[in-house]
């Protein structure tokens, strides 16, 4: 069974299958470029987070408190950031691929078993959570 929508400026007013549509294509470009960004946005915070520890460590030498030994869960916390907006963009760019090859082929869209939005989101509520407890330990 293919899927159509209607389309006025289709002659005699039959429905036009989906993959013959445009929109739809350009709708599944827009989700890539959505999730592309929050790749990016998730990496460029991870850097933040991992420089924002070394930044602590100088703003410790330059008052000649000796700085901690290591960079800190800040490290950790940022480089975590940064693996997540990888993997977020590497599985939006499959995940497209997958989109295309099934409307070229005229397949119906199969949502995913699990979101890769709610993924993210509980991704980063841990990291969220890591980086809460590093504070209030920083701050004993």
């Amino acid at each position: 069974m293919s899927a159509s929508i209607p389309h006025a400026d289709n002659d005699a007013g039959r429905p036009r299958p989906v993959f013959d549509d445009p929109r739809v294509y350009l709708a599944g470009e827009r989700t890539l470029l959505a999730w592309i960004r929050t790749g990016i946005a998730l990496m460029g915070l991870g850097f933040v987070v991992a420089r924002f520890g070394m930044f602590l460590r100088e703003i410790a030498a330059s008052q000649h408190n000796l700085p901690p030994p290591t960079a800190g869960l800040s490290l950790w916390i940022g480089s975590s950031l940064i693996v997540v907006g990888i993997l977020t963009i590497l599985q939006s760019a499959m995940s497209h691929l997958r989109f295309v090859h099934r409307l070229a082929r005229g397949e119906p869209y199969v949502p995913p078993r699990i979101s890769p939005g709610v993924v993210v989101a509980f991704l980063l509520a841990a990291l969220g959570i890591a980086m809460a407890a590093h504070m209030v330990a920083a701050a004993r």
